[in-house]
């Protein structure tokens, strides 16, 4: 029944998906307004297919954040990517380089505003990232950060990445660390999703000017705090 489920997912979500993204360009002649307008659409067309088709639903803890802040998020699925973007308000989402490469989605989603980082740019692809995140915030727009640097499997807790440091001092702003455990029922490299409830956990804010070694560990130990224990 997973697969069937799994299988009728791909065949319904993604043509609709292409059908979103080639829907972009032209709303993109009206306004950037009407492009984020199909955006949101298509991360809405994504929760229906996800709760309808999969038997997957959100469940949110603590308060999502407003305004420009940084939030640090666990990754370990396709699932968040999708969904944060309806919990938070035009979020602009820090993703590695190759995705905005894609034909026709790269487009849509830098134009939507998400913050491409080339993990083997060294310093000039930090100062890129910063730039972009700078426009962010002026808009007012969260910055999200995967702060272990990619997708994990359940039980997994690497170390932060360097970038998230570095981001976090030279933007100064508060720091909500997200928890999540979409893991359990979308596996990492697995086509079979299972139903069930995803469960976000927005933590307390965490304030600007800490020590390095201090907020790593807060953030560190706030975004896996839904990991089984070991």
């Amino acid at each position: 029944m997973a697969f069937l489920r799994s299988l009728t997912f791909a065949l319904i979500f993604y043509p609709g998906s292409l059908l979103c993204v080639l829907a972009a360009f032209p709303a993109s002649l009206f306004g950037s307004r009407y492009l984020h307008d199909v955006t949101h659409f298509w991360v809405g067309f994504h929760r229906w297919c996800a709760r309808v088709l999969l038997g997957i639903t959100t469940r949110v803890e603590g308060m999502a954040p407003t305004g420009a802040v940084l939030v640090a998020a666990k990754h370990q699925s396709m699932y968040e990517t999708m969904e944060i973007v309806l919990l938070l308000r035009e979020p602009a989402i820090i993703m590695k380089r190759q995705l905005s490469d894609i034909p026709l989605w790269g487009w849509v989603a830098r134009s939507y505003g998400i913050i491409p980082i080339d993990r083997e740019g060294g310093a000039k692809a930090l100062r890129s990232m910063m730039r972009a995140a700078q426009a962010a915030i002026a808009q007012g727009r969260p910055i999200v950060i995967f702060a272990e640097g990619t997708r994990v499997s359940v039980g997994e807790a690497p170390p932060l990445q360097a970038g998230f440091a570095g981001l976090y001092r030279a933007l100064k702003l508060p720091v909500v660390p997200l928890a999540l455990d979409s893991g359990r029922l979308w596996p990492r490299r697995s086509f079979v999703k299972r139903p069930g409830i995803v469960t976000f956990r927005f933590g307390e804010a965490l304030p600007p000017g800490l020590a390095r070694a201090e907020i790593e560990a807060a953030v560190h130990a706030a975004i896996n705090a839904l990991e089984p224990a070991a």
